[in-house]
């Protein structure tokens, strides 16, 4: 699943695509608070969008929750299906691009995806505050994958189009109309590395 993943969005089409959806930035904020990373890898920290009243604000967490018990790893992917999501702290992940991979041999190969028809991506995510003096954290949902992950991976983390960023945020259309797999095409791949041979 998708421990991995690209950061390089730019702040001024951060700040554009922001204005296109009438969605307010807190003035405070600069490029600084959307650092560039070529990979996002679990327990990195990286910057998510929460709501903050009326504005969305970036706040820089670690990827992953805390492992559940003392024999589990950090929970990066969380399951969507059969899940309700009022009650949860919900986020967006900007990010440029997501990574999957293939093979047996290591290094894998890299499959890199990215939004058609947008500068960036928004990943559908939850977010908590740490405990005593730990970090807040993060994690995507997943879902089924759509035809355009389902060649190169039996799961896929949940890609929201534009127009449901605010949607997802503060809920305001059905779960099942935003956490759900993109049509055909929504999402270019290109391989960027490989499978050793």
């Amino acid at each position: 699943m998708c421990n991995d993943y690209e950061q390089h969005v730019l702040w001024a089409e951060y700040c554009r695509m922001m204005a296109s959806l009438a969605l307010k930035i807190p003035t405070h904020q600069t490029e600084l608070d959307l650092p560039k990373a070529d990979d996002v890898r679990i327990n990195d920290p990286a910057p998510i969008m929460r709501t903050a009243g009326d504005e969305i604000e970036l706040a820089s967490m670690t990827f992953g929750f805390p492992p559940s018990g003392p024999k589990g790893g950090p929970v990066f992917n969380f399951r969507s299906e059969g899940r309700q999501f009022a009650n949860s702290n919900r986020c967006l992940i900007p990010a440029s691009g997501f990574f999957e991979f293939t093979g047996t041999k290591y290094p894998k190969a890299k499959h890199r995806f990215a939004l058609n028809g947008a500068p960036f991506m928004a990943i559908a995510g939850l977010w908590r505050e740490g405990a005593g003096n730990k970090p807040p954290t993060f994690t995507m949902l997943t879902t089924e994958p759509g035809p355009d992950v389902a060649p190169i991976h039996n799961r896929q983390i949940v890609v929201l189009q534009p127009e449901n960023w605010a949607a997802w945020l503060n809920l305001s259309k059905p779960e099942g109309e935003l956490v759900r797999p993109l049509p055909a095409g929504a999402l270019s791949v290109e391989t960027v590395r490989a499978e050793r041979s």
